[in-house]
């Protein structure tokens, strides 16, 4: 039977839904829906009911934008982050991927974003007055720009510098022991670790 062919219309409805997850095509959705048939009705009422709370009750912590179980982030309520310095980065999945390498000790600032003319994503669109209002209360020593070194994550850094250069911090940029074009949340830790703690003083090009 092709997979264009269902027996059931529900079926084909939760294979479409599988589908539309990032990186699941159609053949791997088939396969997860099929594994929940096989599942209790239990286990499958659990499933549902864990991404129905996940998407009703999630947070998003009012001081950095990181996913959280409460008004405020574990990060940003813990008293032992170095406050003064802030690492700006484009995604949650950076910040998840940062605190793996345990090398950075500040908070973090989430832009939900890079700024991609191409997709419709201008400096609007992301957490960047935030961040300007945070270094402008003037507590703020160092900032980290830890975008990915993608044309886009350049962009947006040379966009972040123009605008908080005029302050009295210290801007800097992840070593390039992160290669050209990759995404962070890709780099071994190892690598990404090291590029934290060689940071460089951000360049305008």
């Amino acid at each position: 039977m092709s997979l264009n062919e269902y027996p059931s219309k529900l079926l084909e409805s939760a294979v479409n839904e599988f589908s539309s997850l990032p990186g699941v095509g159609r053949k791997t959705a088939f396969r997860l829906v099929m594994n929940l048939l096989k599942r209790d009705s239990g286990e499958v009422k659990r499933f549902g009911e864990t991404i129905i709370r996940l998407h009703d009750e999630i947070r998003y912590c009012k001081v950095c934008n990181n996913i959280s179980d409460t008004e405020v982030c574990s990060i940003c309520t813990d008293g032992t982050r170095e406050k003064a310095v802030i690492c700006v980065v484009e995604s949650i999945q950076d910040v998840m991927a940062i605190e793996n390498t345990r090398q950075f000790k500040g908070v973090y600032h989430v832009l939900g974003g890079i700024i991609s003319p191409i997709d419709g994503i201008g400096p609007s669109d992301l957490k960047i007055d935030s961040l300007e209002d945070k270094v402008k209360a003037g507590e703020i020593k160092e900032v980290l720009l830890a975008l990915s070194t993608t044309m886009e994550g350049d962009t947006t850094n040379f966009y972040l510098f123009k605008r908080l250069s005029k302050y009295n911090i210290s801007l800097t940029t992840l070593a390039r022991g992160v290669a050209i074009g990759d995404e962070l949340e890709y780099t071994d830790e190892i690598t990404l670790g090291r590029a934290i703690n060689n940071r460089n003083p951000y360049q305008q090009c």
